[in-house]
């Protein structure tokens, strides 16, 4: 099927929005009449743009407060009506959306609204055009698609259909099977959009928080199908509010977008991209550094040992367990510090994984490597972060470990068993975005968004995972975007006894995040623990959850460049990352920045 987008989706000029959705791979566009009236082209000039980037104008929206008024103010607004049919006529346009009204003039009539717009679409057929009309959810009558085609049907014009928007629906409860009732036909336009669960005003919610099919709370799927069960045959289309992606880049924000209906139109079964290959482990973390030492002094403390270095570049292996880090020292190391650059993530099937990433736009990274390294599939994640599709050391499939050389005597502790989960932060326009291509490029299941109070705001996360928790992956966006120090990214590494792997790492002169003493005794209030626990836990900077699954125990090194690492230990079912503790930890780290000065 079609693909467009309604301008108003995207962030820039009307110019900078139809190339971005061009470059995107959209069939056409809905264009906001805001956006056209603030363009400096002609409409002839915006036709022949679209034509020269392959859209077609396939939407010009709206028309307000048009039907169920009195007459003096309706032949206002046919004479209105007239004017914008002349300018589609020259934007090439066929189809204007008429918005059910929201006037204080409206009239409760069915009958007169059916017949107000008989005659709108009287006069848009004299111009080649089509009416299509949508309920808004606030509608001051009509505010259900149900109600908005008994009066299209009322009117029976050939020119006037219906135009149903997933989230004037979806937002109101109303049961979109009733869609199948509506000839195929008589569906003019499908507008889509999703939005996140909140119990809020509908105008507001609709103006500020929608977001694309797959990033929200709505079954947009579902409705899809009913709507295609009755024959339609129009573009599927988006047409979302936003106040993130109003600001945010046109381009990514336009690839978001194609996603999201790339993989809408695979659940609904109208296109068979290559199956998603879920992740089966985490091969290696990459860090990228100007200066070594300090992240092999706490590797070190950890019970990490260098166990091997690259054929031909500066990086080396330390391994503790099943847990890889890399550390990388070549010309791509930013001057502010270490980061976590890259993740290698253990696939059953490497290409097929890459060809999955590369159907749904996933940015394919080229590789300089010699003749003898391993061929490695990579793709950028939204923010950035290189994703590896690997094996590690198995027979039937090339290994990345082979690009290694072994370094004799390496002796790692065993304290550490494997990654836990990476937590990666997320610019601040992107999260939405980053937990639908984790969803699904890589196939993970996606747990509830959870807010973490910050000493300076509100920490968003979302954690990704697979289904027996050997890959995850927590998502965040800090309330201080410019504090890339406090709100760095992660790697939690399991232990089986996080007590002596905390000592351990003390032992060996690791720096602790230092936990503040109040935190113990709200700790001590909480829980009922064994004689000697909390004392224990107080010296080394461990902090404890528990929840009706398990225990959860964790603690934190000091931040190092924009990486810091933590020590966990899961037992019984636990699924979380202990979130209650986030904001004792988010405060210490605050803490330790401005004591440091770092």
């Amino acid at each position: 099927m079609r693909t467009s987008i309604a301008t108003v989706s995207l962030s820039g000029s009307l110019t900078e929005k139809l190339t971005a959705a061009s470059r995107a791979g959209f069939d056409g566009v809905e264009i906001f009449e805001n956006d056209l009236l603030a363009s400096p082209l002609a409409p002839e000039e915006i036709r022949a743009r679209c034509a020269d980037l392959g859209l077609g104008v396939d939407l010009y929206q709206p028309l307000r407060d048009i039907e169920a008024v009195p007459e003096e103010q309706f032949a206002h607004n046919l004479r209105r009506a007239r004017h914008k049919f002349e300018l589609m006529r020259r934007l090439g346009a066929d189809t204007v959306l008429v918005c059910s009204s929201v006037s204080p003039q409206a009239i409760d009539d069915d009958a007169l609204a059916a017949e107000h717009l008989t005659r709108l679409a009287d006069l848009a057929a004299e111009s080649g055009i089509r009416v299509a009309y949508e309920a808004l959810a606030w509608g001051r009558h009509i505010s259900t698609y149900d109600h908005a085609w008994r009066v299209v049907e009322a009117a029976g014009h050939p020119a006037l259909g219906t135009c149903l928007d997933s989230f004037h629906i979806l937002s109101r409860g109303c049961d979109p099977k009733g869609i199948e009732d509506i000839p195929g036909e008589k569906i003019f336009f499908l507008q889509l959009a999703d939005a996140p669960l909140l119990a809020m005003d509908v105008l507001q919610w609709s103006r500020h928080y929608r977001c694309f099919p797959g990033q929200g709370g709505f079954d947009v799927a579902g409705l899809v199908r009913h709507v295609l069960r009755t024959g339609y045959a129009g573009p599927l289309s988006l047409e979302v509010f936003n106040d993130v992606f109003r600001q945010a880049e046109a381009g990514p924000t336009a690839v978001d977008a194609r996603r999201s209906l790339l993989v809408l139109e695979e659940k609904v079964g109208l296109t068979e991209p290559p199956a998603p290959v879920v992740p089966t482990g985490v091969a290696f973390a990459e860090l990228v550094t100007p200066d070594a030492e300090p992240v092999a002094e706490v590797l070190g403390a950890l019970g990490f040992a260098r166990t091997a270095r690259h054929r031909s570049k500066p990086v080396d292996l330390w391994q503790q367990g099943e847990a890889r880090i890399l550390v990388n020292t070549g010309p791509t190391a930013r001057r502010d510090g270490t980061t976590l650059a890259a993740i290698g993530l253990e696939s059953p099937d490497p290409a097929a994984a890459a060809r999955r990433a590369e159907a749904l736009l996933a940015p394919v990274l080229p590789r300089r490597r010699a003749a003898e390294d391993a061929s490695l599939e990579a793709v950028a994640a939204p923010d950035g972060t290189e994703l590896f599709f690997c094996a590690t050391d198995r027979p039937e499939l090339p290994s990345w470990r082979a690009d290694f050389a072994d370094v004799p005597g390496a002796e790692p502790a065993t304290a550490v068993t494997r990654v836990d989960h990476l937590a990666l932060v997320q610019p601040w326009h992107h999260f939405d975005e980053a937990t639908l291509f984790h969803r699904s490029v890589l196939g993970l299941s996606a747990q509830e968004s959870v807010d973490v109070a910050d000493p300076y705001g509100l920490l968003r996360s979302r954690a990704v995972t697979n289904a027996d928790g050997t890959v995850r992956i927590a998502l965040s966006v800090g309330a201080a975007p410019s504090d890339d120090t406090v709100h760095a990214q992660h790697i939690a590494l399991a232990t089986d006894d996080v007590v002596a792997a905390a000592r351990r790492f003390r032992a060996a002169g690791g720096l602790p995040l230092p936990v503040p003493s109040n935190y113990y005794d709200d700790l001590a209030a909480r829980f009922d623990l064994a004689e000697g626990e909390l004392e224990a836990y107080r010296e080394l900077g461990i902090l404890y959850d528990r929840d009706a699954q398990g225990e959860f125990r964790h603690c934190y090194t000091r931040t190092v460049g924009r990486v810091f690492f933590e020590l966990v230990q899961r037992d019984g079912g636990y699924r979380g990352y202990g979130a209650s503790n986030a904001p004792v930890r988010l405060a210490a780290q605050h803490t330790a920045r401005r004591l440091t000065g770092g």
